[in-house]
């Protein structure tokens, strides 16, 4: 039998998101409530492991009091993310992105005013999603005959379950197009699902059966399935290597298997390998089968044919069974024999045995021995002989402050390395150190032979590069430490690389290791499914790696960097990445352009913020006076910041209520002042403001003149100012006299 796995079977990168930030969300919330909303996945082996770490799954947001919860791979409507927060849970979005993507596209859609159709299973917790994205609105067909029922509409707006078949999808947008004026579509199906599709299609059409394994609520699985058929082989969907049945499967059969995206790897390697045990077990029942077909085609040519005449022809039918199988179809010996041949059989190997017992190994051998006695010098071990091999204490490969008693005790089967004899005492030294050495080297040949990949502790920093154990002394060279150049190798010390043998050369004990071969491995797989899977629009995780003039350098997965430019991090002039953002902070960025040629991505940060324009006429109107900063001076007048992301001009014709040739005589940038807002642009997104029109209105009334009073008449004395007059004229006339 002939066993093919189909390629891009297994998890998706959507479930292995998932199952990944629920691990994460166990290791960070210990001693926490976690639940998923629904299972994680559709894989009850996988819901059943995450159960083991605390993980419960809840059937709605009421189920949940506290703690944390998950919102699996499918996502969930908006208005339940709502509750649970309203609830005080705290919400872990594990949502896969291209689920994100098709219900984003899908409220755009309605608020464009679109009619939204949603090609899928109505009832699959995707599609729940989506539809509750366009607030409940949207219509779900699941074939072209559904979509041909729809009434004619002014604008239909297309999108897709991620897991639908594109020919399923393309034929129902073909029934939607003459029933409405515009029909406009996304093609929001997972690559990952069509590549898994195709690959099962093609595999499916050249086996004789298919094993599709998943979860039978799956519906990607489900679909896998229905190809197979569909191509000819005959097909078993399973969920465990427990379901499989001898009896599906014919002598020479070619098998192929595939899996659904939430199947784990664990359960197709068991599949795969309970097909690797039918086939001994099927060649087997073959030739039993031919045997019996014998003993009874001798029994019907010779009814009186003594067993043991009949017997033989079964022997000649089936001489090349096992022993064990042939032994137990022979008749039963006479009593005599049947013991003789016993004693001859139990006698030879129990001597071998006992003869084995005082051989001496000879120098140089590696033996296996059982330790008897632990002391803080040495470990005695018997290894056969006359009397029990010695390992001194610097053989035992002991490690920092460790005795013997830490690593070995009583009764422990161990290898050792015959390191001297001596016959004439009957003593041995032996070394466990070198055995183990032996051994490693042996592993590490093989390892670098495959090309595999290898775990271990760095143990030491030296000049030009780190030390690792791997059995022996192995050297990883600065270099080869990161994708990058790292100054500080002192602080690798302690920590677990996983790497690749670059050189290997036992004779002279040799041992180079590369920790960076094994990133870039990462980093090319990662940046092909970062390139294959997320598109402009998708918002994901990301860690500030590096800062420049001109923007900052964001890890969004394994080390594939994109470039978030300073004109994108905020709504408002930004003068440095620095006083935005700091090297290893994790931010959630938007990406705005992934070029697969020349390997640039680029991101953006405001984009996942609030727009402040959004509602800006419910904040500011026309004669409001406000207050500002200024921001920068120009030519023809002065920037003013009102809010993050909200500037207005004041030209220099509103400067001052005289003639200014230049801007800075009036205001500097820093400077609060007080605006008048002249105008708003909401489209154009332009505040036209004054200062001039502020400090008017700001200028005291002056205060109203008030009427004179009428002021009252003194009272009349009785005298004229004629009489006064004359009075005095006497007066002086009487003066003169007297001279």
């Amino acid at each position: 039998m002939i066993v093919e796995l189909a390629d891009n079977a297994g998890f998706c990168f959507g479930v292995k998101r998932a199952i990944e930030t629920a691990i994460k969300t166990a290791e960070e919330n210990k001693g926490v409530s976690i639940h998923t909303l629904g299972p994680l996945i559709h894989s009850p082996q996988t819901v059943a492991r995450l159960s083991g770490l605390g993980i419960q799954v809840a059937d709605k947001i009421e189920d949940i009091d506290s703690g944390v919860v998950i919102i699996r791979s499918h996502g969930v409507p908006p208005q339940t993310i709502e509750r649970a927060r309203g609830k005080g849970l705290q919400v872990v979005n594990a949502t896969c992105p291209f689920v994100v993507r098709a219900m984003t596209w899908a409220a755009q859609l309605r608020e464009d005013g679109y009619q939204v159709v949603i090609v899928g299973d109505r009832e699959h917790p995707e599609v729940i999603a989506i539809l509750g994205a366009t607030d409940n609105t949207g219509i779900v067909v699941g074939t072209p005959e559904e979509a041909a029922a729809l009434p004619t509409c002014e604008a239909y707006g297309v999108v897709a379950q991620t897991t639908q078949s594109l020919s399923n999808f393309r034929a129902c947008i073909a029934e939607l197009v003459g029933k409405a004026r515009e029909v406009k579509f996304y093609d929001t199906i997972c690559t990952a699902t069509a590549r898994r599709q195709q690959a099962a299609r093609e595999l499916a059409s050249r086996v004789d059966v298919m094993l599709v394994v998943g979860g039978r609520n799956s519906a990607n699985t489900t679909r896998l399935a229905q190809i197979c058929q569909e191509s000819g082989a005959r097909t078993y969907h399973i969920e465990t290597a427990d379901e499989i049945e001898p009896s599906w499967f014919r002598p020479g059969d070619k098998v192929g298997v595939t899996a659904g995206a939430s199947t784990p790897n664990w359960l197709i390697e068991e599949v795969v390998q309970r097909m690797t045990e039918f086939d001994g077990m099927q060649e087997q029942e073959v030739k039993n089968a031919q045997a019996a077909t014998v003993t009874e085609e001798a029994v019907e040519a010779n009814p009186e044919v003594e067993a043991d005449a009949a017997q033989d022809a079964v022997q000649d039918a089936a001489q090349e069974q096992p022993v064990e199988t042939a032994a137990e179809d022979n008749p039963v010996e006479p009593e005599g024999e049947a013991d003789a041949d016993a004693a001859e059989e139990f006698d030879a190997p129990t001597m071998a045995q006992y003869d084995e017992t005082f051989i001496t190994p000879s120098q140089g051998d590696i033996v296996r021995g059982k330790v008897v006695q632990v002391s803080s010098d040495e470990v005695l071990v018997h290894v056969g002989g006359k009397s029990e091999g010695r390992i001194p204490r610097h053989e035992l490969g002991l490690k920092g402050d460790q005795e013997p008693a830490d690593i070995l005790a009583v009764g422990d089967e161990i290898d050792v390395y015959v390191v001297r004899t001596d016959d004439s005492e009957g003593s041995v030294v032996l070394s466990k150190r070198r055995a183990d050495q032996a051994k490693a080297w042996k592993e590490l040949e093989e390892i670098y032979e495959k090309g595999e990949i290898l775990e271990a502790t760095v143990t030491e920093r030296v000049k030009g590069g780190l030390l690792v154990d791997v059995g022996v002394r192995g050297f990883v060279p600065a270099s080869h430490v990161a994708r990058n150049y790292v100054e500080d190798l002192e602080s690798y010390v302690g920590k677990s690389l996983r790497m690749k043998i670059i050189e290997l050369d036992r004779q002279r004990n040799n041992v180079v290791l590369s920790h960076r071969e094994v990133l870039e491995e990462e980093y090319q797989k990662q940046k092909e499914i970062i390139f294959d899977t997320y598109q402009p629009g998708d918002i994901v995780d990301g860690v500030v790696r590096r800062l420049t003039d001109f923007g900052a350098f964001v890890d969004i997965g394994s080390g594939v960097e994109g470039l978030l430019h300073v004109s994108e991090m905020a709504y408002s002039r930004v003068n440095h990445p620095s006083d935005v953002l700091s090297e290893n902070q994790e931010i959630k960025v938007m990406i705005l352009n992934l070029d697969k040629e020349t390997e640039r991505i680029s991101l953006g940060l405001k984009q996942t913020l609030p727009d402040p324009w959004d509602n800006i006429s419910s904040k500011y109107h026309e004669g409001d006076i406000v207050e500002g900063e200024v921001t920068r001076t120009v030519d023809f007048g002065a920037f003013v910041k009102l809010e993050d992301g909200v500037e207005g001009l004041v030209h220099i014709s509103q400067l001052a209520d005289h003639h200014v040739a230049n801007t800075e005589d009036v205001v500097t940038a820093g400077q609060q002042v007080k605006v008048k807002i002249i105008s708003i642009d909401e489209e154009a997104r332009r505040i036209g403001l004054s200062i001039k029109e502020a400090q008017k209105d700001a200028k005291p009334k002056p205060e109203p003149v008030q009427e004179p009073q009428p002021q009252e008449e003194p009272e009349s004395s009785g005298i004229t100012i004629g009489e006064l007059v004359g009075d005095l004229g006497a007066l002086l006339k009487g003066s003169d006299d007297e001279e």
